[in-house]
């Protein structure tokens, strides 16, 4: 199922990535890992951003090896191989004195990149020159929300990023952040004035989830309003007064998953409002790791397949839910009827001096499952 996920959902939809703020000068870099793919995104001498698979174009090294920094040149250790900020091939050593070498053809893999009018920067893994998935039709406005004027996302200076690392399923996650019956059990002290249990709600529209926690106007007097949206398939942004939080649930397998969480702070908030919110939203994403971690124990004991959700206080997962299998089936039955598994970000190439693989050979290797199946006994 998890590779099934990979081609189904992380590879054909969009994905919300980061925010452009922490890209502010040519050379900056990020890296991330997003359900096994390696990816760079930077920003180039002209102030565009771009977004790759960090995979050297010679023998497959990755091109960068650090979680981000500033460089004037992307540059794999293995052969020494060289491109700029643009993914464009800058040096192959000794490559120049072949006649049917294409540097043009050699560039780093790109990665379809939206930046929305927010400043939030958006992939789409879909290898086709066009995504078979448009951004538009698969969050319809989610930049447009109305509760975002009261914001001024200039105002939002990066802070810091952590990370929290788990055993536990990625979808585990998503339920867990998607509805808030839990927060009287696991967090009580939100629902002590931060929030209005009784008339939390979630506004789920195309693929993301919006959450109204409904906060009251004392809390909203001292910029403590919450807006945060969760963007399928697995990541969320919350913005108040104060702090401008993202967290991304990134599976490593169908057991392991990475939590990745990047926190910017209003220039104009005091030391105190910041880390007031700030390490509220620490502790309890600590809290809801833990409520995750056994979760998950009791789903690999084999007993437990499905309970009863709550329509309306779990309206959130129950639409996280209906989307994965809804995905996730209509893409396998299109394998099933084309025969092959669709690996969206496979990128398709020219056959072009020595690096040609015919078709003959590719057909002859699914077949055999030494290609994508770690299961197959020929599998490397």
């Amino acid at each position: 199922m998890y590779q099934l996920e990979r081609r189904a959902i992380f590879t054909r939809r969009w994905l919300i990535l980061t925010h452009k703020s922490r890209l502010a000068n040519p050379g900056d870099f990020l890296r991330y890992n997003v359900a096994n793919y390696d990816i760079v995104i930077s920003k180039d001498r002209t102030g565009e951003i771009h977004t790759f698979h960090n995979v050297c174009r010679h023998r497959a090294y990755p091109v960068v090896e650090k979680d981000g920094g500033n460089v004037k040149i992307f540059a794999c250790k293995y052969h020494g191989w060289s491109y700029g900020l643009n993914g464009n091939l800058a040096k192959a050593p000794g490559y120049q004195e072949l006649e049917n070498f294409e540097k043009a053809k050699n560039g780093l893999f790109p990665i379809h990149t939206r930046i929305d009018r927010n400043g939030f920067i958006w992939i789409n893994m879909d290898a086709k020159k066009v995504p078979e998935v448009s951004w538009e039709s698969q969050f319809d406005a989610v930049d447009e929300q109305t509760r975002f004027d009261q914001f001024n996302f200039d105002d939002y200076e990066f802070d810091h990023t952590w990370n929290l690392d788990g055993p536990f399923n990625w979808k585990i996650l998503a339920d867990n952040f998607n509805e808030c019956y839990h927060c009287k059990t696991t967090h009580p002290d939100l629902t002590t004035g931060l929030i209005d249990l009784e008339s939390y709600d979630v506004h789920c529209s195309a693929d993301h989830i919006q959450h109204d926690p409904n906060t009251p106007q004392d809390r909203k007097d001292l910029g403590q309003e919450i807006c945060s949206t969760y963007c399928f398939p697995n990541a969320s942004f919350t913005v108040t007064q104060h702090f401008l939080f993202m967290q991304k649930f990134m599976p490593k397998s169908p057991t392991e998953s990475v939590m990745y969480y990047e926190v910017w702070r209003n220039k104009h908030s005091s030391e105190d409002d910041f880390l007031l919110i700030s390490d509220t939203y620490k502790r309890v994403m600590a809290e809801d790791k833990v409520l995750c971690e056994r979760a998950q124990k009791n789903l690999e004991a084999g007993v437990f397949v499905n309970g009863e959700l709550h329509p309306h206080m779990e309206k959130g997962p129950v639409f996280f839910q209906k989307r994965c299998r809804e995905i996730v089936m209509e893409h396998g039955m299109r394998e099933k009827k084309e025969g092959r598994k669709i690996w969206p970000a496979k990128q398709l190439l020219e056959a072009t001096g020595t690096q040609g693989v015919s078709k003959e050979m590719e057909d002859f290797c699914e077949g055999l499952a030494c290609g994508d199946d770690k299961k197959s006994d020929l599998a490397w």
